[in-house]
């Protein structure tokens, strides 16, 4: 069969030539010339009619004309995997999920396939193992992965066939930089491959109502590899992460058309493959018996799940002119402008001291509820006094000296009481009316009030 044209596209400005070059005659741009095959109709291209959309005339129709549906979920049997995704799988979904060498995505994939193989039709392609490595991972997990099709392919018109003749309703590719199609020159894992296919590999999945897993690299800065549009193709973005040597994974979603993002599963790998963590505040908290300096508890919100983290700080006097501020899990600049507040409104110079923050458990602090309990370890190290282990604190702290409410509050506090903390401190608009059985609160409006209750 002959091969099909490719043209040679420039991704800066979108000039177009046969042959490629270093340097792009249209912009002037060095290294932007990039393999691609020119849009053809599906009958002028019969390899791929079985999976090409609909054609037709397209009509504007008005949204208030339009009937919502209730979206069927399906369940992977992984209650953190199933809330990550918004209660479940999507029929006719993309899922893409990335994370480090050996975190477990092949593993959570596995696991999750094998759970739904029982009650409807899965298909699961490989490209990096051979089914025999897939044998050996099915034996040490605890699942019962027997009835899970696996295929050992790379090449994207045999996937296809494969999946016409199967009709699975989960698909996962495992991974889509192995994934090449025959109609490109290029390597497997080049920018043109990884979006020739997986624009392909999506259309198959909107067109027969499959919900497709793809598994991608990450790069050295944790970012997913490829074309940045692999992620605007696909419906659901999830990243799995985890700290090294610990044995604890966290996958987030950072983008979901079917549910909220910013959610947060959490599982622990074990020689039984991963297991799901039900109560995720336990892995945050110290397990330290005697009280220590320099640590206070916080309530952060990951989607619609509170969390108790554990902030460390640590102040020490500085040999340099200029003291250093690192922070671990939490932006920097918000802390030099903690410090800054705490000098202003507080009265507590720190100019000459080093000051260290860590999140224990290697959570990551992005909303402000954390800022009142970061003063609190800094001061706690600072006087050498630690605070007790039954207090929790959490609140936004304004340029101003003010402290201001955050979201969701009372069920913050709930999340406290139930780990057994008699004590908060929080902002004073945060405060339930009816209050929180065996916990007492202290109601703060400025950074003056909260200094003098600590």
């Amino acid at each position: 069969m002959a091969r099909a044209k490719v043209v040679y596209s420039c991704t800066e400005c979108g000039h177009s030539q046969p042959k490629w070059a270093g340097r792009c005659p249209g912009c002037g741009a060095w290294s932007t010339l990039v393999e691609t095959i020119p849009e053809v109709s599906s009958s002028a291209n019969p390899r791929f009619a079985g999976y090409a959309g609909a054609a037709g005339q397209s009509q504007a129709v008005p949204l208030g004309e339009i009937k919502a549906e209730h979206v069927a979920r399906i369940s992977t049997g992984l209650a953190e995997l199933d809330r990550v995704l918004g209660s479940g799988l999507v029929k006719g979904s993309a899922v893409l999920i990335g994370g480090d060498p050996g975190i477990g995505k092949s593993t959570l994939l596995l696991q999750a396939t094998a759970m739904l193989s029982g009650r409807i039709d899965t298909l699961y392609v490989t490209g990096e193992e051979s089914v025999q490595q897939i044998s050996l991972r099915a034996r040490r997990m605890s699942a019962d992965c027997s009835r899970v099709p696996v295929l050992a392919e790379t090449a994207l018109e045999r996937i296809a066939a494969v999946a016409e003749q199967k009709k699975p309703e989960v698909l996962v590719i495992d991974s889509i930089q192995t994934v090449y199609t025959e109609l490109l020159n290029s390597a497997p894992g080049s920018v043109s491959q990884v979006r020739e296919c997986a624009a392909r590999l999506v259309r198959l999945a909107k067109s027969h109502n499959v919900a497709l897993f793809l598994v991608g690299h990450v790069t050295k800065e944790g970012a997913l590899a490829g074309p940045r549009v692999l992620e605007h193709m696909v419906d659901t973005v999830l990243y799995f992460e985890g700290e090294a040597g610990s044995r604890f994974r966290v996958i987030r979603a950072v983008k979901n058309r079917f549910g909220a993002t910013g959610e947060l599963g959490v599982f622990a790998m074990t020689e039984g493959g991963l297991k799901e963590v039900k109560n995720p505040s336990a892995i945050f908290l110290s397990r330290q018996i005697d009280d220590s300096a320099g640590s206070a508890v916080c309530v952060i919100r990951e989607g619609s799940r509170p969390l108790l983290i554990e902030v460390q700080a640590l102040v020490d006097d500085s040999p340099l002119g200029n003291p250093r501020r690192v922070t671990v899990g939490m932006e920097n600049n918000r802390l030099a402008m903690l410090l800054a507040v705490l000098h202003r409104h507080g009265g507590v110079p720190l100019a000459g001291q080093d000051v260290f923050i860590n999140l224990v458990g290697g959570v990551r602090l992005a909303e402000t509820a954390g800022d009142l309990a970061i003063i609190a370890a800094v001061l706690s190290s600072l006087k050498d006094r630690p605070l007790p282990r039954d207090w929790v604190i959490f609140g936004e702290i304004g340029l101003t000296g003010e402290v201001r409410p955050v979201p969701h509050g009372e069920e913050r506090l709930r999340e406290a009481a139930k780990h057994g903390f008699k004590r908060a401190i929080v902002p004073a608009a945060n405060v339930p009316k009816k209050g929180i059985e065996g916990m007492e609160i202290v109601p703060v409006r400025t950074l003056q009030e909260a200094l003098a209750s600590l």
